[in-house]
């Protein structure tokens, strides 16, 4: 649900049936987005009224949302995020924001509606095209349990 004034707040997020986000898991996404942008400067804390999200920051932009869910035991995250560019400028502008230029988009093949994100070799997740004349675009990113057991 976007936030009024807030460009970057595109986001087509359900809430979640998980359990509430503590601050270790907090801690753990926080290390892993650091990891997967190459960006010291994200920060992650409790959403202010969903339990199960977290919100995303960078400096002091709200970014993007973390939703946990929990299926078969089994415990992921999901972290959205928009973009306000078109396809043309989405690299350069995704580098600019996390000040890291091992970032880099790949078209995906047999899919003409998004891209793949990548930081050097790492995949990090997919940009959705968000309307029809590719003016802006959702970064989608799951984040599975086991990813964060290396943080």
């Amino acid at each position: 649900m976007p936030l009024a004034g807030d460009p970057w707040q595109t986001l087509r997020l359900k809430e979640g049936a998980g359990r509430p986000m503590d601050k270790a898991e907090m801690a753990k996404l926080r290390a892993h987005l650091r990891r997967s942008f190459g960006c010291d400067d994200i920060q992650v804390q409790p959403h202010s009224r969903k339990k199960d999200a977290a919100e995303v920051t960078l400096g002091e932009a709200r970014i993007g949302e973390i939703v946990a869910d929990e299926e078969d035991g089994d415990r992921s995250f999901f972290f959205e995020m928009g973009v306000p560019v078109g396809r043309a400028d989405l690299q350069g502008f995704l580098r600019k924001r996390f000040g890291n230029d091992k970032l880099t988009i790949a078209a995906r093949m047999k899919k003409t509606d998004s891209v793949e994100l990548n930081n050097g070799p790492d995949h990090i997740g997919v940009l959705t095209v968000d309307d029809a004349k590719a003016q802006s675009y959702t970064l989608e990113m799951a984040i599975l349990d086991i990813d964060l057991d290396d943080v």
